[in-house]
């Protein structure tokens, strides 16, 4: 774990500041999306889509994304993922589905952020 204080990062959704917590708890360091990948260009060479992680585990040289989208809205996700291990193979990458998500905070006693991941609710992001 860093011992140095950082500025604690905007997060995109409740569910990664959750996890933030969980990993800093654990002494686990961590990165917010710090490298956004490539997946398709343009004739021009124009990056026209990418894909940043949510989160870099240095010590475990792991990338970390976390999803909350319903089982039947995942595809987008996994074709990324998909594209991801063809384009970059040495990069391992691991998915945290909703349920994934739901029974690590239940675990480490976050049940009130695993309740905001149920149902349509998980949906919405923080605006």
């Amino acid at each position: 774990m860093s011992e140095t204080k950082r500025p604690r990062p905007k997060f995109a959704h409740p569910a990664e500041e959750a996890f933030a917590r969980i990993l800093d708890y654990y002494g686990i360091e961590w990165e917010y999306e710090p490298r956004t990948f490539p997946l398709e260009w343009d004739e021009q060479g124009n990056v026209i889509e990418a894909f940043s992680p949510d989160f870099y585990l240095p010590q475990q040289d792991l990338y970390i994304e976390l999803t909350t989208l319903r089982p039947q809205l995942v595809t987008r996700k996994n074709r990324k993922l998909r594209r991801m291990k063809e384009l970059y193979p040495d990069v391992h990458i691991k998915l945290f589905k909703r349920r994934d998500l739901r029974d690590l905070m239940i675990k480490y006693g976050l049940d009130r952020e695993a309740e905001r991941i149920a149902g349509t609710n998980a949906q919405k992001r923080d605006t």
